[in-house]
């Protein structure tokens, strides 16, 4: 392992491990200790990493609350506070976001149907951008306060630096900010289709972050609304077992392609951060 202060490879491996069961090196050129967690998002933690992010998993997937997943986890031996959840969410979700995001560059369809959302911050409405492409994949999710021109350029921004292209059609409803938009930030070579009714499929896959946060009633500010959003569409699209519309999975499928894919989450998360 190389050392993440000096970045030499000439280390070597201690008799000894962490409390956690981690092994521990020393530098022979800066004479550094360390072990596999230091200089990782996951330094300091007192709890293994794999625990952590199968927490944070569970937290954005499944609708429980805090002190639902501590009382979950407490029957199986591990002790911590709903308050110690939260800061794991804050922490590790915009991870686990941006690894997800960045795999799906270069796998986005070039037909998007767009269009917005409403979700509750501090008593207040707020518009959740959304876009599929044509066979139901995520394209990309953003939060705004407003409904306007400057949103849905900003949008559109962010959709092509997650996609890595452009689309060749865009279905949208009415508003009238979005031709534009389209044309300024897309190109003018852009189809745009502006029918309510092409959304359909859209305003269904809305249902999956709904009735994910009404049991929380709402976020208290925009910053964990936005991160929660993100790595909630982020993290539900990887674990969606249809690579086209209307493709039949079979239930054994599905057992597999989700334990498949969470070993691989796993890891992902560590390789890269180690």
């Amino acid at each position: 392992m190389n050392c993440p202060y000096c970045l030499a490879v000439t280390t070597r491996e201690q008799d000894r491990k962490t409390t956690l069961g981690y092994r521990i090196f020393r530098c022979r050129g800066c004479h550094h200790i360390f072990n596999e967690r230091t200089n990782t998002p996951f330094n300091l933690l007192e709890y293994p990493t794999d625990l952590v992010l199968l927490v944070v998993l569970w937290r954005l997937r499944y609708t429980l609350s805090l002190r639902d997943l501590t009382e979950m986890f407490l029957e199986r031996g591990w002790v911590f506070t709903h308050e110690a959840i939260r800061g794991w969410e804050a922490r590790f979700a915009p991870l686990l976001a941006e690894h997800l995001r960045t795999r799906r560059r270069g796998h986005i369809g070039t037909s998007w149907y767009v269009e917005e959302t409403y979700i509750k911050v501090r008593e207040k409405w707020w518009y959740l951008y959304r876009a599929l492409d044509r066979d139901g994949n995520l394209v990309d999710s953003r939060l705004s306060e407003k409904r306007d021109m400057e949103a849905a350029k900003q949008f559109f921004r962010q959709a092509i630096a997650t996609a890595g292209h452009a689309p060749e059609r865009v279905t949208t409803d009415g508003h009238d900010s979005y031709p534009r938009a389209i044309r300024e930030i897309l190109g003018s070579e852009v189809m745009h289709r502006w029918n309510a009714y092409l959304n359909n499929h859209l305003e269904q896959d809305h249902r999956g972050i709904k009735q994910r946060y009404y049991p929380m009633r709402g976020f208290g500010n925009f910053t964990s609304a936005s991160r929660f959003c993100r790595a909630y569409d982020e993290g539900r699209q990887f674990f969606r077992f249809r690579t086209a519309s209307k493709q039949h999975v079979s239930l054994a499928d599905q057992r597999h392609l989700f334990c498949q894919r969470l070993d691989a989450l796993k890891t992902m998360l560590l390789v890269v951060n180690c």
